[in-house]
């Protein structure tokens, strides 16, 4: 949705060793948010996206207008996800991956490209996109690639530009938190419900940051671990924490695979 950096870089480059033409879209898609406040504020920079696609030798760059993408207007399609739009994130925002998968689904069939390349940190969002190319027969291959963080483990975002110096710096705590979990698990039979307590302390020690919602989930199916006193490391699947934190006005979010 542009205002790109690195982490975007990385799935442009891996692209191009597997693929012969890579194509970067740009569009900013006013129906998978819930607020029009947040698309508003949308970082854009239409300038420094193209000066960074050129220095990389991107194929081409597909920039649509609304219309060239919703020649009908916008409007939301419902698709089966198997409940994946539903669950974790999508509680909390009704519709959003719906908004996603209408999107996505008008990209591949104006692009067609044989390969997708998307990044984890957004990682519902990579299986919700999964399911939709299993329903449009596995086409185009989803390629999910591992997130890239700044220096102090923040997870690279579009979003990060909005923070100020002192938030950003602060932010490095959502994956401390994080590697934090890890580390528990693996040395204690710790309960969710503990964990979080001491997780949100790690976050909110920071002084700048407020969570949001500390989840646990399988890391396949997404579906919530619910019993807050289980030991997480007593399933026979791996588990990936969900962390969504606010600084200021700016909503972060972050995953990582912790058992």
């Amino acid at each position: 949705m542009g205002a790109l950096h690195a982490g975007h870089a990385s799935l442009i480059k891996r692209a191009q060793k597997e693929c012969e033409h890579v194509i970067v879209s740009i569009f900013v898609n006013p129906i998978q948010f819930n607020h029009y406040k947040d698309f508003e504020n949308y970082p854009s920079d239409n300038k420094g996206d193209i000066s960074f696609l050129e220095s990389l030798n991107v194929s081409l760059l597909f920039n649509p207008s609304g219309k060239v993408v919703y020649p009908d207007g916008p409007k939301i399609k419902n698709y089966n996800l198997d409940n994946l739009d539903t669950k974790l994130e999508g509680l909390l925002r009704p519709g959003h991956f719906q908004g996603v998968a209408t999107v996505i689904d008008r990209l591949f069939d104006i692009l067609k490209p044989d390969r997708a390349y998307f990044g984890l940190k957004d990682y519902q969002q990579v299986q919700v996109i999964k399911k939709l190319a299993s329903i449009r027969a596995e086409c185009p291959e989803i390629i999910g690639c591992p997130i890239i963080r700044e220096d102090n483990g923040l997870a690279m975002s579009s979003r990060n530009s909005r923070l100020n110096t002192k938030q950003k710096k602060a932010a490095s705590s959502i994956f401390r938190a994080l590697k934090f979990a890890e580390k528990e698990i693996r040395i204690f039979p710790v309960p969710p419900e503990a964990l979080k307590r001491e997780m949100k302390a790690i976050i909110h020690s920071s002084g700048e940051l407020r969570v949001e919602k500390i989840l646990f989930a399988f890391s396949n199916s997404l579906d919530l671990i619910n019993d807050p006193n289980s030991p997480l490391d007593h399933y026979n699947e791996s588990v990936q924490c969900f962390i969504s934190a606010f600084a200021g006005e700016v909503r972060l979010i972050d995953n990582y695979c912790v058992s």
